[in-house]
């Protein structure tokens, strides 16, 4: 049974913001990397996962200025996370009975990486085809 850290370790880079970074900052850095969420660290440790719902939900449609609101008050706090260790059909499932389209994957407190539903999806699709 394939892992889901499996479909993230070869990147070189785990993209994320520090939670005392503003939306504003935020959303710039998910365009500039093109990325739909990113794992929010408070001193290297997993607080949150902020993504492009949140930015629509919880800041736009709320009113809320983006320049000066801080990740940390729009964010989902203690997000749900899988281990290194957990199997790609029990994530997927997860995503699946809980409406994620990423969840972050930590060993111990450490994050390790970000797996997305599409991520998922393309390794599927890798499968089949082979």
């Amino acid at each position: 049974m394939d892992k889901v850290y499996d479909l993230v370790k070869d990147r070189p880079v785990i993209y994320s913001v520090d939670i005392n970074s503003t939306v504003l900052d935020a959303a710039r850095f998910m365009m500039e990397h093109n990325i739909g969420a990113v794992p929010v660290l408070r001193e290297g440790e997993l607080a949150g996962i902020f993504s492009e719902r949140d930015v629509m939900n919880r800041v736009v449609a709320a009113g809320r200025m983006p320049g000066t609101t801080k990740v940390s008050e729009v964010m989902t706090a203690n997000p749900r996370a899988v281990s290194v260790d957990e199997s790609i059909e029990n994530c997927l499932f997860m995503m699946k009975e809980f409406g994620f389209r990423h969840i972050p994957i930590t060993e111990g407190k450490k994050l390790r990486g970000l797996v997305s539903l599409r991520d998922i999806m393309l390794r599927k699709r890798e499968t089949v085809q082979a």
